[in-house]
């Protein structure tokens, strides 16, 4: 649902602007005088960490502030304080400035308008809009009615305003059980839409706050408190995703009743879906109490938090919502899709260095026990300013395992007895022959080399297997940790029997003796690098320490998934 724009080029050319159905929205009530400025918000409820659908939401709040030069708010909606930590309030602040959504200081609490709530729903008892009800919660439901038919009155609803002034200033007082009244707003029992049949707004909740203490024991809803924080913080559109567009009469309700002067508007989107993978918090709770996973930010899960540790970057992410785009209809994206963002960010700007997964060691015979050569190796192929490195090359190496074969299958071109490989950027080198242990494993892989092949090129002859390489006493020891799906794909993520997730058993791989050639050292946290034939790795930011790297491999070389 878009439509197109034209606009001048840094050339002076013409180019031809996709505009989704928000930004039209957004331009007609400019252009028609309704608001003058544009004001968004990001409002997370601080119950959890924050995961990649959650990255659509700052990030399309925040673009559309940047591209009218309006504002942009974050703010915490802490309105159920069973569920919310400190902690979450501060992996989300975290989240939402690595991707560079700029609040600018506008940093704002539901909590902080607590008193202004209150006074809301006074207004509302005194315009004979709101009232107490002594109904159970599973009353309450009863006398909702269903899609089919419609509402009943509570016998409460028509108490008078003095009454309802009172036993609501009760309410405040502490002098009620949790759930033994609530207030809800007088609307109609027989709407078509159940979220009008006079709903709940302030319920009774002796419980401590994370911002607010103990200051209150009455808490409001959701669907009351929200509608007023955006018109109190000055907001002009509302944007959430699908799900609350049934609650948008209610939106609506609340801030003509309440008569703000210049009501907020809300408008929907869809929902970011990943295929086979875990968002919902409660699973995420499950996981990590349950130690399944290490924690909101293992490198498994698609929290904001995990791909930033697995070595996602923030520019990944941006392109990531920018493909995915922006539509009134739910559908799921595949998650190589996202993995095709991080590997056209990270291909041209990293490094990319050598490194022995499964290692075995190379000894070349003919080369002099104690001679050390530096090669001159470019950083990057595809990117002359990221420079060079000089790589030490030493008589005995470090080689993948899986390079070398003792029976290779046909097309088999690496290394094997009596066939010659180029060492990437050194030389060839002749198999000469190998040593294995007891279990017929391979130890040690002996080779000749031929100095006439310096830099790996050769005018007499050709090979067709070239194979990349450490030297001993120049790499760096270090754990590597390969990451999969977290759940079985084929059985997709949810068991329909009972709910339960199913988890791939080999989700995570652990290499503790990997080596690495020694321009890694000095690497800190978040730093990342193509490591050759590999795939793009990144410098764990929980466990690595300057004396013990640990790597987390975010995305293979390769993907089938073609834009």
């Amino acid at each position: 649902m878009s439509d197109t724009d034209m606009k001048n080029t840094e050339n002076g050319e013409k180019e031809t602007v996709s505009r989704n159905f928000i930004e039209n929205e957004i331009d007609r009530d400019l252009s028609e005088g309704v608001y003058t400025t544009v004001h968004t918000r990001f409002p997370p409820e601080p119950n959890g960490y924050l995961h990649i659908g959650h990255a659509k939401s700052i990030l399309l709040n925040y673009g559309l502030a940047k591209e009218y030069g309006g504002k942009f708010n974050l703010r915490f909606d802490d309105t159920n304080p069973t569920k919310e930590k400190t902690e979450f309030v501060e992996s989300i602040k975290a989240d939402v400035e690595w991707l560079g959504a700029d609040w600018e200081g506008r940093l704002f609490f539901a909590s902080d308008y607590f008193d202004q709530m209150y006074e809301a729903a006074v207004k509302l008892i005194k315009k004979g809009k709101a009232f107490v009800c002594d109904l159970s919660a599973d009353q309450i439901k009863e006398y909702r009615g269903t899609f089919d038919t419609p509402g009943k009155n509570s016998p409460y609803r028509d108490r008078s305003i003095e009454e309802n002034l009172e036993l609501f200033e009760n309410m405040k007082n502490g002098m009620y059980k949790d759930g033994e009244k609530v207030l809800r707003a007088k609307i109609d029992m027989a709407s078509p839409n159940i979220n009008m049949r006079d709903p709940v707004i302030y319920r009774v909740a002796h419980m401590s706050h994370h911002n607010t203490g103990d200051k209150w024991c009455i808490y409001p809803m959701y669907d009351f408190a929200h509608p007023i924080e955006d018109a109190i913080e000055g907001i002009t559109h509302s944007i959430c995703t699908l799900e609350f567009e049934d609650h948008r009469p209610l939106y609506d309700w609340v801030v003509r009743e309440l008569e703000y002067e210049y009501p907020p508007r809300q408008i929907e989107f869809a929902k970011l879906y990943l295929t086979n993978v875990v968002t919902g918090k409660r699973y995420i709770k499950k996981l990590v109490e349950e130690n399944i996973v290490d924690g909101w930010d293992d490198p498994r899960l698609v929290s904001i938090a995990a791909l930033r540790r697995r070595g996602f970057t923030p520019e990944s992410i941006r392109m990531f919502v920018e493909l995915c785009g922006v539509s009134k209809g739910n559908s799921s994206v595949d998650y190589a899709m996202l993995e095709y963002c991080i590997r056209e960010d990270l291909k041209k700007s990293r490094a990319r260095i050598m490194a022995a997964l499964d290692p075995v060691k190379l000894v070349i015979d003919n080369y002099p026990d104690d001679k050390v050569e530096y090669f001159e190796v470019a950083n990057n192929l595809e990117n002359e300013e990221l420079g060079t490195r000089k790589v030490a090359f030493t008589k005995e190496l470090y080689i993948d395992r899986e390079d070398f074969m003792i029976e290779p299958p046909k097309k088999y071109f690496r290394l094997f007895p009596d066939n010659e490989v180029r060492l990437m950027n050194a030389y060839f080198v002749r198999c000469t022959g190998y040593e294995t242990d007891d279990e017929g494993r391979v130890t040690l892989v002996h080779c000749t080399y031929d100095p006439e092949t310096r830099n790996g090129e050769c005018s007499t002859r050709k090979v067709k297997g070239t194979i990349h390489w450490v030297s001993t006493s120049h790499a760096v020891k270090a754990e590597v940790r390969l990451y999969e799906n977290l759940v079985d794909e084929e059985k997709g993520v949810y068991n329909e029997e009972d709910g339960s997730l199913n988890l791939n058993p080999d989700s995570r791989t652990i290499l503790k003796d990997c080596y690495i050639e020694e321009s890694i050292k000095g690497a800190k946290a978040y730093d990342s690098f193509q490591f050759v034939r590999q795939g793009y790795f990144c410098v764990d930011s929980k466990d690595s320490r300057d004396d013990a790297l640990v790597f987390n491999r975010i995305v293979s070389l390769k993907s089938s998934f073609k834009l």
